[in-house]
């Protein structure tokens, strides 16, 4: 059966409207709504992380509370920006997450995307190096962090406190924590490359390139060459593939108040400039439930992965998202065979 998750950016603002006005409210309101999720038998709570902005930022605080309050639901992240992450603290406190959660995380990393401040992984202290470009830092983090979590020696031991030499590797450790990470891609290019290195991937509602065929159909060309990449390199296993989607079925007066106008309006794909080059976006899926089933099963993308992401409006608050997460699973998801 597909895994469906929902993904939250943590927008909080003091907006008419929002009930996520104050960071706390979004952080605190994220812990309930995890809670319910896996109530209702939703099988992920993901998060968006952003910096110099009124959304989610440092994931990982956020990602043990909900741990502590949840036993079966993975927590993840979609994604972190590696172009912010000093490795090797990151890796402490992924193990401290994860063994915290019973091993239930899932952390989606990446390049990141377009940010708010201008180079503001700089103002963090991480300047590219002469030569590299800000994705090629971030994936040399990753690789850092990959290490790290494998249990590999990174730092050398002082004989005189441990009685040997040889190299530490960082602690505490979580077992089977470096199967469980993903790389967000947004281009067939970057998709091969997660293949090669042998991370499972994440694909959202945005691809940074454009061939002039629907959005689905282009997500699962990236996926495709996903899956030759991680075969010829000869991993082992079946890896995992996620992909984001808006799913709002209409099913009651409030979803109609709140997006009727949206369901009224044609879906489509949406095609523009994104940093300094064409982007094509995924359309959003709103009305009767039915509409959106049959819909979907027309996407090619979401046929291909394991794993459907749903993109919450987190500003509405915890009930209704939990209604809105009730509504596809009982609604959507046997239609077209996920439940």
């Amino acid at each position: 059966m597909k895994k469906i998750g929902f993904l939250s950016f943590g927008h909080h603002q003091a907006v008419p409207g929002s009930v996520a006005r104050t960071a706390q409210d979004a952080l605190l309101q994220t812990v309930e709504l995890a809670v319910a999720a896996e109530e209702l038998g939703v099988d992920g709570a993901y998060l968006r992380v952003h910096h110099f902005a009124r959304q989610f930022a440092s994931p990982f605080p956020l990602l043990a509370a909900m741990a502590a309050r949840t036993s079966l639901i993975e927590l993840g992240t979609g994604v972190i920006d590696m172009r912010y992450e000093n490795p090797l603290y990151m890796a402490e406190e992924a193990a401290i997450t994860d063994l915290i959660s019973n091993g239930r995380l899932q952390l989606g990393l990446s390049r990141g995307s377009p940010e708010t401040a201008l180079h503001g992984y700089e103002a963090f202290g991480y300047v590219p190096r002469d030569g590299n470009t800000d994705a090629d830092d971030a994936r040399e983090s990753t690789e850092i962090f990959r290490t790290a979590i494998s249990g590999v020696g990174i730092a050398p031991a002082n004989p005189q406190m441990t009685g040997r030499s040889g190299l530490l590797a960082i602690q505490p450790q979580s077992p089977g924590l470096q199967d469980r990470i993903w790389w967000g891609s947004g281009t067939r290019a970057s998709a091969k490359w997660t293949g090669e290195q042998g991370m499972n991937l994440m694909s959202s509602t945005l691809l940074t390139e454009d061939t002039g065929v629907p959005f689905g159909d282009l997500q699962a060309e990236q996926i495709a060459i996903y899956r030759e990449a991680w075969r010829e390199a000869g991993h082992e296993g079946t890896p995992r593939v996620s992909v984001s989607r808006s799913i709002i079925p209409i099913v009651s007066d409030l979803d109609r108040h709140y997006f009727g106008r949206e369901a009224e309006a044609d879906a489509a794909d949406q095609v523009g400039y994104l940093d300094g080059g064409l982007a094509r976006f995924g359309k959003s899926y709103v009305g009767e439930p039915d509409a959106i089933a049959e819909a979907l099963a027309d996407d090619a993308a979401v046929q291909e992965a394991d794993t459907v992401l749903v993109t919450i409006p987190n500003q509405l608050g915890v009930d209704y998202n939990a209604h809105l997460l009730g509504s596809i699973l009982r609604h959507v998801a046997p239609t077209l065979g996920w439940r």
